[in-house]
């Protein structure tokens, strides 16, 4: 069996690395000409970090990641809502990694080449379209360089290339338009301080101003500082999604003052703003739910199945859930066409759930829990939201998202 991947992402090398140990041959095309470490921070939580681990990925990521220990929930006023061990210090087996996306996705790439072949990798490669001829797949790629078109005869093709999914938009070239939710993101890293134990996120405000943080550089936290990744969000009135350029630099006027108050005993905000080098505007968009993922010998994964809002912490942990899954299904079945729908089966359903979640604010809800009952602040949370009430929170969303502890039990 051959499988061909559109797209060198996080999911589409994660892909590659476990096919490759099933026995099964691979070949990635990427569209940008040259792989980068681009991108800013993303977190693994353990049922990401327990595949990756597997891979051989451990040591690297821990000489570069932060092993995140706890995730915290405050309101606008820095006052703590909900406060929660994570990773290997909430018991799990696996730890949960905060790094940065571009480390990462080089250090898989790194693995590809070196077990797989780089020649098995091609940067430059757009897809442009596929044939079904038989019992066989011919993916067409354009070369950037020339614009020559590159053919690949395989067994299964994977659109594994993100939001923006160019196989996606092939299958359903109509009526397939990202979603926006009316709400802005502005993205950058600062060194700064540590604050709090210096392996903590947290999460501060309410669903239409919100902002996050967690440090994503060990060696920096080693040597006393933090490289602390951050989103600062905000509802845009009559905001419209930006035709082109969803990764543009901005200045920090652009959204900087509703946070200029947000200065508490153990954080500065406004001073983590200032101190960014580059500042990335992003809308807040996903995707609505798929009937199918999955036609013939070719199916979607990751992104470009079920982009979802970046809540949870899970976009690029289920893209490596689906990596999983479908590598197994297609080294357990001589049917290829039945392993295929079978992946479709087990996966479409769960990431539907968790899109739809999402925009449900998630585990975030617990914020705008706290905003809608008390706007001015409180004294005592539990007399706002019962600890029972947030625990259930907590726990319903790891169920939904495959990590809790007793799902991980049987993913091991």
């Amino acid at each position: 069996m051959k499988v061909t991947i559109a797209g060198a992402g996080i999911g589409g090398l994660s892909l590659a690395l476990m096919l490759h140990e099933r026995g099964i041959e691979v070949e990635v095309f990427e569209a940008v000409g040259a792989i980068k470490p681009l991108g800013v921070g993303i977190n693994l939580l353990p049922h990401a970090s327990q595949q990756l681990c597997k891979l051989g990925l451990e040591d690297a990521l821990a000489a570069n990641a932060i092993e995140t220990s706890t995730l915290a929930y405050f309101n606008q006023f820095g006052q703590e809502i909900w406060r929660e061990a994570r990773g290997r210090a909430a018991g799990y087996d696996s730890p949960q990694f905060s790094i940065h996306r571009g480390e990462l996705q080089m250090a898989l790439l790194a693995k590809v080449q070196e077990r797989i072949g780089k020649d098995k990798v091609h940067s430059g490669h757009a897809f442009t379209s596929f044939e079904q001829i038989a019992d066989k797949v011919v993916g067409q790629f354009t070369r950037r360089e020339d614009g020559a078109t590159v053919q690949s005869e395989c067994d299964v093709l994977v659109g594994a290339d993100g939001i923006h999914s160019s196989v996606r938009k092939f299958l359903y070239p109509n009526g397939d338009q990202p979603r926006f939710s009316g709400r802005m993101l502005w993205r950058a890293v600062t060194e700064a301080e540590p604050y709090m134990d210096g392996r903590s996120m947290f999460m501060a405000g309410h669903q239409d101003q919100k902002f996050v943080c967690y440090p994503i550089s060990e060696p920096l936290r080693r040597g006393g500082r933090s490289l602390i990744n951050w989103i600062a969000e905000l509802r845009v009135p009559n905001g419209e999604l930006p035709s082109t350029d969803w990764n543009r630099k901005v200045d920090k006027s652009v959204f900087a003052a509703p946070f200029q108050n947000w200065k508490w005993d153990w954080i500065d905000i406004p001073a983590i703003i200032d101190g960014a080098k580059e500042i990335y505007e992003f809308p807040l968009v996903d995707r609505d739910p798929l009937p199918r993922w999955t036609f013939g010998r070719v199916t979607l994964l990751g992104d470009a199945a079920h982009p979802m809002y970046p809540i949870g912490s899970n976009g690029s942990a289920q893209a490596i859930l689906d990596a999983r899954y479908l590598a197994d299904c297609l080294a357990d079945d001589a049917d290829t066409s039945y392993a295929l729908r079978e992946y479709e089966a087990e996966r479409l359903p769960k990431t539907t759930g968790i899109v739809l979640r999402n925009r449900m604010n998630g585990p975030e809800q617990v914020m705008q829990m706290a905003e809608s009952r008390a706007p001015q602040g409180f004294t005592n949370i539990d007399e706002v939201i019962p600890r029972q009430t947030l625990e259930a929170i907590s726990q319903r969303y790891k169920r939904l998202a495959g990590f809790d502890k007793d799902s991980l039990k049987t993913k091991a």
